[in-house]
């Protein structure tokens, strides 16, 4: 039946689903253990809000449950495809994915730690950054003692690389 023949009232909303952290075509997608299980746990709070769904009527129910399934299927989608690395089999020298490394920044006395992790894991204020991340590329396969460049608009900042660990999950 055409749309035209429908009340307005009877169409329902389609849900605008806000996309996952981006992860560019043709990359694969590293996860370590923590990142995975927390995307499983994800998958199982989304599944357990669906039984928790209130609406004031079917139409919202209705809504609501197709928001729900929309994020599930974008979050079943990562987790297909994600690829666990073990962080015991790094090279314990040299920084890779999983990595946590601890830089000093240019003429800045206090040293940062960042972990190198999965697109869906990434949170800086947990220092937590995702392995497309510039500073990551950068860093990747370097080792303690070495400096790197990052080329900034407006400035270059020069990181050294004063430890290299890989944490237990």
């Amino acid at each position: 039946m055409s749309r035209g023949f429908v009340r307005e009232e009877d169409q329902e909303e389609i849900p605008i689903v806000p996309p996952r952290a981006d992860l560019p075509d043709g990359i694969t997608n590293y996860v370590t253990p923590t990142g995975m299980q927390q995307l499983l746990q994800e998958k199982q709070d989304l599944i357990g809000s669906k039984d928790k769904i209130d609406g004031a009527n079917e139409n919202e129910k209705r809504i609501a449950l197709n928001f729900i399934n929309a994020k599930l299927h974008l979050l079943n989608g990562r987790i297909s495809s994600a690829k666990i690395i073990d962080l015991n089999e790094q090279p314990p020298e040299e920084i890779r994915f999983g990595a946590s490394v601890t830089l000093k920044m240019g003429n800045q006395s206090k040293p940062q730690q960042y972990q190198i992790v999965g697109v869906d894991e990434a949170d800086i204020a947990k220092g937590k950054i995702s392995f497309i991340s510039p500073i990551a590329r950068i860093l990747t396969n370097k080792k303690v003692g070495e400096k790197v460049i990052l080329k900034l608009a407006k400035e270059d900042r020069v990181f050294e690389v004063l430890a290299i660990d890989y944490p237990l999950d």
